[in-house]
């Protein structure tokens, strides 16, 4: 209750303060802050998803500046030579304004990535955008379908019914290429689990259909319960390890991260940055009100 309560006041507080969270999950502001942790991640054998923040936009000039951003950063970390690929999110280029200029400005960002030899990874956001979405997603997939992936969020009810659609455009190719979330948006229980274990629960009938279907799975989850079954399945079932990797968000669990990559699995670790960090921090700190209290403790002992 005394986390909660925090988490719902810290939002309002100066960003300073929230800074003193934030700085441990997000990059940086620029670009030059962005490289810098990535280069340090693939130091350690760490491939990276980049993600330039900023979501829910209001004018379309705004998702043409956006689209612009991220070709510089495509262009900017590949010419660089960093070891990974881009995760966008479809509200920052006018999902809910236009949807087809969103399809245009995303088309383009794709179209980069492609000429780069590189993978465009669509974020999926909250239940108002996810029909948009996939229809954006198969679109794009049917031209591009080895550089552009999706996120699955396995708390949404509808999660194993749209896998079992997607998985009707495997005939072009290209392994369908996600990665598999819990979820993070607040929903109503009609449209989302909201029990822990029957998340838990969903998320690997959700694995265990991607790996049936020889889907190419991004395990994305910081619960270490999640992360033990899903090695129990990839060994029981003997997945080849072209087939899937791990992934974690920046700065979240690092000492289960390390220990997924000593024990030989590829990992991936999504690394935000940008100016719009400020609706990030505090999303992530709704979603897990106890790092209120790490807050709290930051503003007083160093480390």
């Amino acid at each position: 209750m005394f986390n909660r309560l925090l988490a719902n006041v810290l939002p309002y507080m100066p960003k300073k303060l929230i800074w003193v969270f934030s700085k441990r999950y997000i990059a940086g502001e620029t670009i030059d802050d962005g490289l810098k942790a990535c280069r340090e991640l693939n130091k350690q054998g760490i491939e990276v998803t980049v993600d330039l923040l900023g979501e829910f936009i209001s004018t379309i000039e705004q998702a043409e500046e956006n689209k612009n951003k991220y070709l510089e950063i495509i262009e900017r970390f590949t010419s660089e030579g960093i070891v990974g690929n881009f995760s966008l999110k479809p509200t920052m280029f006018g999902l809910l304004i236009d949807k087809e200029i969103c399809l245009s400005n995303i088309e383009e960002v794709v179209k980069k990535a492609v000429e780069k030899k590189n993978f465009i990874r669509i974020d999926m956001e909250d239940s108002q955008c996810v029909d948009r979405e996939l229809e954006i997603y198969r679109k794009l997939q049917h031209k591009y379908p080895a550089n552009v992936g999706l996120v699955v969020q396995a708390y949404l009810r509808r999660a194993k019914n749209d896998l079992i659609s997607l998985n009707s455009i495997h005939s072009n190719g290209a392994p369908l290429n996600f990665r598999l979330c819990k979820g993070i948006y607040i929903e109503p229980k009609h449209i989302a689990f909201k029990e822990y274990d029957e998340v838990r629960e969903h998320y690997l009938d959700d694995l265990k259909y991607m790996f049936g279907q020889r889907m190419y799975v991004g395990i994305a989850t910081h619960d270490k319960f999640l992360v033990d079954s899903a090695i129990a399945i990839i060994q029981e079932k003997n997945i080849d390890k072209t087939k899937y990797e791990f992934q974690m968000l920046y700065g979240v669990t690092p000492e289960l991260r390390n220990s997924i990559v000593k024990q030989g699995y590829k990992m991936r670790v999504y690394v935000p940055f940008g100016k719009d960090w400020f609706g990030y921090s505090t999303r992530r700190l709704k979603e897990n009100p106890k790092m209120a209290t790490h807050i709290v403790k930051a503003l007083f002992f160093r480390g």
